[in-house]
């Protein structure tokens, strides 16, 4: 049996076909599931045709809404989280079969816990997020600052374009980890290291 045979109907048979039953999504993530360990499956090579959009809304305060419905059930926003895409500006939950549009204020992905881990001799700054991501900052993850809604956030690059917001408390601990000089400007800076890659962010 091939992906598309077991992929079920995800259409509502009393709802337009943009609208997907989240339920069925969930049962067809969690069929293709091996382990406990949460593994990102390769997107970038899945192909599938565009079919609508989902009521379905990430919130800036990390907050997952269906249908007016509080997603409740972090095990089923863990499972959403490994078929994230991003393209052309735009989110989607995508399987092989289907590649379905959500709605993202900011970004779907928030990061809960921050720190040092040893590889080959050397220490990292590791980030975890609630949805049980676990990022090492480095040239391909950096962490940057960006505004949204005139205030500006830390964020961390994770896959395909997505972002991660950092927390603010886990911000803080983050700041601890590095060290906080003033700039030419009199403005405030945040010098970090993880391993042999250095950034510095303007807090």
């Amino acid at each position: 049996m091939n992906n598309h045979e077991k992929t079920p109907n995800l259409a509502k048979s009393a709802l337009s076909s943009d609208h997907r039953n989240l339920i069925d999504i969930a049962q067809y993530l969690k069929d293709g599931q091996s382990g406990h360990k949460k593994s990102i499956p390769p997107l970038e090579q899945w192909h599938p045709k565009h079919c609508g959009a989902m009521d379905l809304t990430v919130k800036a305060n990390g907050e997952w809404w269906h249908e007016g419905q509080l997603i409740k059930r972090q095990a089923l926003i863990n499972l959403f989280s490994t078929v994230l895409w991003k393209e052309d500006g735009k989110f989607y939950l995508k399987t092989p079969a289907e590649q379905i549009e959500i709605q993202v204020e900011d970004e779907p992905l928030f990061i809960s816990q921050v720190d040092q881990v040893e590889i080959a001799g050397k220490r990292y700054i590791q980030l975890t997020s609630t949805t049980q991501d676990e990022i090492i900052v480095d040239e391909a993850h950096p962490i940057f600052m960006r505004e949204f809604a005139g205030e500006f956030r830390p964020y961390i690059a994770v896959r395909f374009g997505i972002n991660a917001l950092i927390q603010r408390s886990t911000f803080f601990h983050l700041i601890e980890m590095g060290e906080l000089f003033e700039n030419e400007q009199g403005e405030a800076v945040l010098s970090l290291k993880s391993g042999d890659f250095y950034l510095q962010l303007g807090t």
